[in-house]
Order: C-alpha cells, then sequence, then structure tokens
C-alpha cells in the first residue's frame, strides 16, 4: 500500500491505494513504536454526506470500520505503509494501540 497525503481533508487524513488499485481514505489514529517497528493506526474515513451533521460511534470490533494497523517500511529510501505480516504481528500490536488508546479512560 502507498499512501499519499491528501490536503483536501486536512493533516490527519490520508489517501490510501491498495494492490488492485482502489483507493479509500483513511484517519490517522495514532503511532507507536513497538520491536524496533514503527506502526501507524488509522479508522476508515467516514464520508460526511452521507452522515449528514451527526457523529456516528465507531465499533471497534466491526471489521468494515475498525482499527486498520499498518506498519511504516523503507523501499527505495522512502517510507511507506504496508500490511503487517502475520496474524500474530497483527494482534500484539492491535493490544499495544488498545491499551495506548483507552489508558485515559481507567484514569476518570
Amino acid at each position: 500500500m502507498v499512501p499519499c497525503m491528501s490536503e483536501e481533508f486536512g493533516p490527519d487524513f490520508i489517501t490510501v491505494t491498495d494492490e488492485d488499485g482502489n483507493e479509500f481514505e483513511l484517519e490517522h489514529v495514532d503511532t507507536l513504536e513497538y520491536n524496533g517497528q514503527t506502526y501507524m493506526a488509522f479508522f476508515p474515513a467516514v464520508q460526511g454526506e452521507e452522515q449528514g451533521d451527526t457523529v456516528e460511534e465507531v465499533d471497534l470490533d466491526d471489521e468494515e470500520n475498525g482499527l486498520i494497523i499498518l506498519k511504516v517500511v523503507h523501499v527505495d529510501g522512502e517510507d511507506q505503509l504496508s500490511t503487517l505480516d502475520s496474524d500474530e504481528e497483527l494482534d500484539l500490536v492491535y493490544q499495544q494501540f488498545m491499551e495506548a488508546l483507552f489508558a485515559g479512560e481507567d484514569e476518570d
């Protein structure tokens, strides 16, 4: 996957093109370092026109709207985003992001 920043949406959104040439928008949630690797978490961008002015809760367990985790890889001197190599790696990194995202909620 190759990201390209979209100035139209602001700095927290990127356009990602998959292997089949399909483009979709992602909203950057967080970045973390884990085992010497940089990972970035995203939510799929919700189209404002379809949703109107209402804000919808995102269900983290819904595969279509859940957290998307990609890792930063260096290809030909450039940073690119890539899918993770295994389900085990995904599970470990997902737990790190969940702990970081919800750490503040336990203190309230």
